[in-house]
């Protein structure tokens, strides 16, 4: 532990135990010492001529330190939140009733509203680029999975940020926050440094990969769209403190709430049907309690956090919600509570079963926001807080997604506004007065909030331990670690101003410059979707129209893409691909919608031309790291610790000692055999691996059925159209 409190958090482990490389990782001087003169004190030294100055008065108390409270939504939707459904369209009055974020609205009202927050267009990268505040293509641009590792970059050699960038949590807990995190992380975890007890986090209560399942928290097919080397065994639920570092285990579960067992099954994770219904029965007479929701125990978690913080010190909070990730998954007792909504606002049932799941999850997350809000006002100490609600990128608009971001076209996956552009707003009684009930027309970055938590907090944004990681690599001829690019926001967002005049950098294939927006290669999801979205009609023209799965993106077999075998021409209608060129402009204040492309107006040549060299330039520091291949060695360090996935590489004296069930030991046995043959048989064949998946999933063309992922409840309302 001699090395906390210093900008690389290495206290996890005995150096004694490690590997040469991760020694060379861990003790890069990376020094954040502040305050090392006398402070405070005055020259003595007078002349015999000068009379004695008067003491200096007393300087006044500075302003305690804000707590703060970092929310973040997992694909949220534009029209999925209140906020922005006025009643207008001909579809507006339904939409109304559908879309209840009454908690969040108030919230929002009350703070001001970021319209103009950007992320990036795929969640791990815009996680990676909140965490460590630089942009996402200067951090980590791609989903690679946890089980990716290379052994010859022990800084940026797996997924999510590399090793020796600070996080944003190690930054306030050295300005003497209490830092903790609730939910998904998505960020690294092949070392115990990439976790988020790693990177400053006192606590951790969550989950590290893309998502998981809502009942019983296992990685199936139908949560990631893929199946890992590990076959997707294992369960991805952690809670890492000062005393425990592993697995959520029944018991800690009970004390959480869910006192009944989730019947997780590791031999029945490879498949297109899922283990268990979107409502959490498993089958026909066996159900999991609401309590067993996996939100309804980050929720508690986080309400447990409040209750027992001392307020004495600033407090940081990060809620990261799974919600509204896949798979579409809510309590029964929501789903009634949206429906009898419906009849008492006099409006038509939900004719998606999807869209149905969707705005109940959306109302549940309202609910877990609102309670959080609460419980920070009952400590006494909202005001003092700042909230930072934000999403880490636009919603999902294919199936099984089932996001809306009406009227802005496009979603997850592409670089159109309903990508990229997310919900946001801040609120709390931090908020100078005259601020509150606005909108901030300034443009803000996902990386922006790792500098307006520094600036809060009163430390320096720079990552020193990163420049001096970048020493040793350059000697290794390794790629060097980029700097931080946050704009430090606080004072723009308070004074009304824009932070980010010049061109900001969103992907390898977009960047904007206020108002102007240039997109650029194929994007995906290129649609604009109605008000009621999905619907009838999406459903029955799916395997024609499309919108589907991320064919190109998520579909995986242990670490690569599974070609389906389908023509490009298919692919792009159901993909519903553009080809933008070399770049479509768009002036995004006048058309948020991106309906008119300018690049052929001869009046903006000029901002054409400079975005374009902009974007070419951005293009030339791309940080693309040899995040390495896939490794069985996270399979058996699950099996060590009872069945859940979790860091795999330098992990001696970091996990809690294991004592393992009958029950456990019985499925190491099975996964033994079977991962044995993966290993043996399967990876060095990928002939062999399509097959076997084959003869697990079945016909991988059911992807392209709508009825596949959603269910149209209302065949006479298939008049709807997107």
């Amino acid at each position: 532990r001699a090395l906390a409190g210093f900008g690389y958090q290495f206290h996890l482990q005995d150096h004694r135990s490690m590997s040469f490389a991760a020694l060379v990782v861990a003790f890069l001087p990376a020094l954040f010492l502040q305050g090392c003169g006398e402070s405070g004190s005055a020259s003595t030294t007078q002349t015999t001529t000068a009379a004695p100055s008067p003491p200096a008065p007393p300087s006044p108390p500075s302003a305690p330190k804000p707590n703060i409270l970092l929310m973040l939504a997992d694909d949220y939707g534009w029209a999925n939140w209140g906020l922005h459904n006025d009643g207008s369209g001909p579809d507006g009055p339904q939409l109304q009733a559908e879309i209840h974020t009454p908690n969040l609205d108030k919230l929002a009202k009350e703070g001001v509203v970021l319209d103009r927050a950007y992320s990036f267009r795929i969640c791990s990268p815009g996680r990676s680029s909140l965490m460590s505040g630089r942009l996402a293509m200067h951090v980590n641009w791609k989903n690679t999975g946890l089980t990716h590792y290379n052994p010859k970059d022990p800084v940026s050699g797996s997924a999510g940020i590399p090793r020796n960038m600070t996080g944003m949590a190690a930054k306030l807990k050295q300005a003497g926050y209490k830092t903790h995190m609730v939910g998904k992380w998505d960020a690294g975890a092949a070392t115990p440094q990439h976790t988020p007890w790693g990177r400053g986090f006192e606590t951790f209560f969550g989950y590290h990969q893309h998502a998981n399942d809502y009942w019983q928290e296992g990685i199936g097919f139908l949560c990631t769209g893929e199946i890992d080397v590990c076959e997707d065994k294992f369960i991805d639920f952690h809670l890492y403190n000062d005393t425990y570092k592993g697995g959520v285990t029944p018991e800690i579960a009970r004390e959480l709430g869910c006192d009944k067992d989730t019947a997780h099954n590791q031999s029945a994770q490879v498949s297109m049907q899922p283990a268990v219904t979107p409502t959490g029965c498993i089958n026909s007479s066996y159900c999991l309690p609401d309590s067993c929701y996996e939100e309804a125990m980050l929720k508690q978690r986080a309400l447990q956090i409040i209750k027992d913080h001392d307020p004495s010190s600033p407090l940081f909070l990060f809620f990261s919600t799974h919600l509204l990730h896949t798979p579409l998954q809510i309590p029964e007792s929501y789903l009634k509570k949206m429906d009898q909504r419906l009849t008492d606002a006099g409006a038509r049932p939900f004719d998606s079963a999807n869209r149905r799941l969707y705005a109940a999850m959306t109302n549940y997350m309202d609910d877990s926001m609102g309670a959080i809000a609460d419980a920070m006002k009952a400590k006494g100490i909202w005001d003092n807080t700042l909230m930072i609600f934000t999403s880490d990128n636009g919603g999902p608009i294919y199936e099984p997604g089932s996001a809306n971001n009406y009227p802005l076209k496009g979603g997850k996956y592409t670089d159109w506004e309903g990508g990229v552009r997310v919900n946001t707003f801040l609120s709390g009684g931090f908020i100078p007065e005259p601020r509150r009930g606005t909108v901030h027309s300034g443009v803000v970055s996902v990386a922006d909030w790792y500098g307006l938590a520094c600036e809060l907090a009163g430390v320096d944004q720079e990552d020193t331990a990163a420049a001096e990681a970048n020493k040793w690599l350059e000697q290794q001829g390794l790629p060097l670690l980029m700097p931080v690019d946050s704009v430090p926001q606080w004072k723009h967002i308070v004074d009304g101003t824009n932070g980010r005049p010049d061109a900001l950098y969103l992907s390898n294939k977009a960047v904007l410059k206020y108002p102007y927006k240039l997109v650029a290669g194929e994007q995906q999801y290129s649609i604009h979707t109605g008000q009621l979205f999905p619907n009838c009609s999406t459903i029955n023209d799916l395997s024609t129209k499309g919108p589907v799965v991320p064919l190109l993106d998520e579909v995986q077999l242990f670490g690569q893409l599974l070609a389906l075998g389908l023509p490009k021409e298919t692919v792009n209608a159901v993909m519903d691909i553009e080809d933008c060129g070399e770049g479509q402009l768009f002036n995004v204040e006048a058309d948020p919608s991106e309906t008119t492309d300018l690049s052929a107006d001869p009046t903006h040549a000029d901002i054409l031309e400079e975005l374009k060299q902009a974007l070419a330039g951005f293009n030339k520091e791309i940080f693309d790291p040899d995040r390495g291949e896939v490794t069985m060695d996270a399979c058996w360090s699950a099996m060590k610790t009872g069945g859940y996935y979790g860091p795999y590489v330098d992990t001696d004296d970091f996990y809690s000692p294991v004592h393992l069930t009958p029950k456990q030991m019985e499925n190491n046995k099975i996964a033994k055999k079977d991962l044995d043959y993966v290993e043996q048989v399967l990876l060095p064949n990928r002939t062999l691996q399509v097959e076997w998946f084959e003869a697990k999933v079945g016909d991988l063309s059911q992807l392209l059925r709508g009825d596949a992922f959603d269910v149209c409840l209302t065949p006479q309302f298939s008049e709807i159209t997107v």
